[in-house]
């Protein structure tokens, strides 16, 4: 069986991806990236036209036969429902936390990753002249006042977010409160939250994944 690609930039949102895959214990064939790729990797256009990572690569003969890409996913909450499927990672429908665990999944990005985004856009990726303190700012005070939607699940001193056990709800959240500490915005954090984080990223999966971005 042909290995999934995983098309990945250090720290970005695909390392939501490739934790999920040392979680699950998948073999992946890493294409590790420069960040922005729009800027540094004008070749990965050809395999995403969006231009943004994570890239995830795999074979669908049954429904792309004859195409060399297969089937392309450029979400990461979603490639994690793909890469944690079968898996205890996965909160399946006849749980009780299926439609919480979903909800966190789209929270992720929709609703947590976002502000963040704009923060890196206006403190890394613009030139000196384009950069907006303000709005810096601002959408550091936005995430933190969706932050507290975490505290508030952690606060009855549950240990992970859905299910009783550590699942993709947890890689998902768990990267958007990683890259706040990156950016300096972890002091928005509540306790319960920073403790649940500290959990999280001293798990084996969280450690080889970063690892194995060092490479580029």
């Amino acid at each position: 069986m042909t290995r999934p690609l995983l098309y990945h930039c250090a720290d970005a949102r695909s390392l939501r991806c490739l934790w999920a895959v040392e979680e699950a214990g998948i073999d992946v064939d890493l294409r590790l990236l420069k960040f922005p790729p729009r800027a540094f990797e004008p070749g990965y256009r050809a395999v995403n036209p969006l231009m943004t990572v994570p890239g995830w690569v795999e074979a669908c003969p049954e429904r792309l036969q004859g195409s060399r890409r297969g089937r392309l996913m450029t979400e990461s909450a979603a490639i994690c429902e793909r890469i944690a499927e079968g898996t205890p990672l996965e909160v399946r429908r006849g749980e009780s936390d299926y439609w919480d665990a979903r909800n966190w999944l789209h929270r992720s990005d929709a609703t947590l990753t976002f502000p963040l985004a704009i923060m890196i856009r206006y403190t890394r990726v613009e030139p000196g002249e384009r950069r907006l303190p303000q709005a810096v700012n601002d959408y550091k005070a936005f995430f933190g006042g969706r932050a507290k939607s975490i505290e508030a699940a952690l606060g009855d001193g549950r240990e992970w977010l859905v299910a009783g056990r550590f699942t993709i709800a947890d890689i998902a959240i768990a990267y958007a409160a990683f890259l706040a500490t990156t950016l300096g915005a972890d002091d928005v954090l509540g306790d319960a939250t920073k403790a649940w984080l500290e959990r999280c990223t001293a798990r084996d999966g969280f450690k080889r994944a970063r690892a194995r971005q060092q490479d580029v």
